[in-house]
């Protein structure tokens, strides 16, 4: 039997979507996400924020055997979408085990800084 690859459940505490930008890119951020499966994984997102309610239930669909780059500034429901400029969390469901990766790119001054860094699994 084949064990799945990832989890479930994921947590990215620390969202931020820069507002400006310098030079020729663009600030953004990603969840990079890879489905090791051969079935396709329907993910479930939810936006918190400091001081409004959640953006709740945004789908996003991973193919089988794939792997996707969202960017967070993308996601929206009901049109509805993450502010730039905003602090911000997500947290992913997913229906079968995915794994998780969250990248940011801060273009917002000439020397450009990339961070990259797996979201928290939690189950």
């Amino acid at each position: 039997m084949k064990q799945a690859k990832g989890m479930k459940h994921w947590i990215i505490p620390d969202g931020y979507i820069p507002p400006t930008s310098a030079g020729t890119l663009l600030s953004h951020e990603s969840i990079c996400v890879l489905n090791c499966s051969s079935e396709e994984a329907l993910l479930k997102l939810t936006i918190f924020f400091e001081d409004r309610e959640p953006i709740e239930d945004i789908l996003v669909v991973i193919p089988g055997r794939r792997t996707k780059h969202v960017r967070t500034s993308s996601l929206a429901k009901n049109g509805e979408s993450i502010p730039v400029g905003v602090p911000y969390a997500i947290e992913l469901i997913s229906d079968i085990p995915v794994v998780v990766q969250y990248s940011r790119l801060d273009a917002t001054q000439a020397e450009n800084a990339l961070m990259s860094v797996m979201a928290h699994p939690l189950a």
